[in-house]
């Protein structure tokens, strides 16, 4: 039985799926994967070829509305169904989910699964020209390939229910909720807290204003008047995106010592070993998958009521909730931890309770395979 995953970025299939691969393959699939330049990417493909996994290329881009672009990835993902002839199909974020499964559906492929893996720029933030029209076109656009869906994945509920009511997801369709793509708890060990030097909040994302970099940075710059040897540190980087933070800010905040500036890591254990609080501020998500490495590390959390993000964190348990876009909120929460530090290490155990229990990446794979049909 052959089973196609495709993925919108390449780094994503060892990154974010790697587990979900290995589950398929312990159930004897063989397992196609196929992303944009795919097999260009040396580091990818070496962890692919030692899992035994078949890896194709198809010319889509992960950003952008060009129709004529999609279109050519749509056909090529047609073709690549027809030649491999997989008898289940699984996308992930928007462009594999809507024209992956639309070729699928082409290629008659039996059975087609969705994972909408977080809502992005056309569903987040106020309405104007630009994201009113790609918000239209993008639900437009799911509506007409979930209609085609087997099953559709969520990782949260708030997005399952948003699908249902703006009718994307219409009432007789097949859908499941799931913890995200789960940790592994045992790669993702309890680092000890640094308890000599001044506490250290941290931040990993795209550098994006959706994810509440800005507000970070504005709760930073109040914290430091009052506690100013905290330090701030910023994993990430400047995406194609249009809702991206300028070279200009990010070099503004590095200059005036607000964040120490990271970059991007292939490996961000040894960033929050070195945290005391991990922080996400994002306006919303699918399940973000860094609140829940740094759960598994024994770190407290705070990030907003918003969904996705929700659901990670038990308000005074393991972290705090925050209002979204809420810079004053979110340095009231980062205080408290550096004025009730004990807080810091009865939270951070909560957390790894926590991942254990809902979000051990095994128990996530089950729940997916399950859905599919496959357990």
């Amino acid at each position: 039985m052959k089973f196609l995953l495709i993925a919108g970025f390449a780094d994503s299939l060892i990154v974010f799926r790697k587990p979900l691969i290995q589950a398929l393959l312990s159930k004897g699939l063989t397992v196609h994967v196929a992303a944009p330049e795919l097999t260009a990417n040396a580091e990818v493909m070496a962890e692919l070829n030692k899992l035994g996994v078949l890896a194709h290329d198809v010319p889509m881009q992960r950003a952008g509305m060009n129709p004529l672009a999609d279109l050519r990835a749509m056909l090529a993902l047609w073709r690549l169904m027809r030649q491999i002839k997989p008898q289940c199909v699984l996308g992930y974020t928007i462009k594999p989910v809507i024209y992956g499964t639309l070729a699928a559906w082409l290629a008659r492929v039996p059975q087609r699964f969705a994972l909408i893996t977080g809502l992005g720029f056309a569903f987040i933030g106020e309405d104007d020209g630009q994201r009113s029209k790609v918000r239209a076109l993008v639900q437009g656009l799911y509506r007409t390939a979930l209609k085609r869906s087997h099953t559709v994945f969520f990782q949260n509920p708030d997005d399952e229910a948003l699908f249902r009511q703006l009718n994307i997801l219409s009432s007789a369709a097949q859908s499941c909720v799931v913890n995200g793509s789960g940790v592994d708890v045992a790669q993702f060990e309890v680092a000890p807290l640094s308890t000599e030097s001044a506490p250290r909040f941290l931040l990993i994302a795209r550098l994006l204003g959706d994810k509440g970099v800005r507000e970070y940075v504005q709760a930073a710059q109040q914290v430091k008047q009052r506690y100013p040897d905290t330090q701030f540190d910023l994993v990430g980087w400047i995406d194609a995106n249009p809702n991206t933070i300028t070279q200009p800010e990010l070099d503004s905040w590095i200059a005036a010592g607000t964040i120490n500036f990271l970059g991007r890591l292939s490996d961000v254990r040894p960033a929050i070993a070195e945290c005391s609080v991990y922080v996400l501020p994002s306006y919303r998500e699918g399940t973000p998958r860094t609140v829940l490495e740094a759960m598994a590390m024994g770190r407290a959390v705070i990030t907003t009521d918003a969904p996705g993000c929700r659901e990670t964190v038990v308000d005074g348990d393991n972290g705090f909730l925050v209002p979204i876009k809420d810079a004053d909120a979110l340095a009231q929460a980062m205080l408290r931890f550096i004025e009730q530090p004990q807080l810091m290490a009865q939270m951070g155990q909560r957390s790894r309770s926590i991942a254990e229990e809902k979000y051990d990446v095994h128990k996530v794979n089950a729940q997916m395979l399950a859905g599919m049909g496959l357990e």
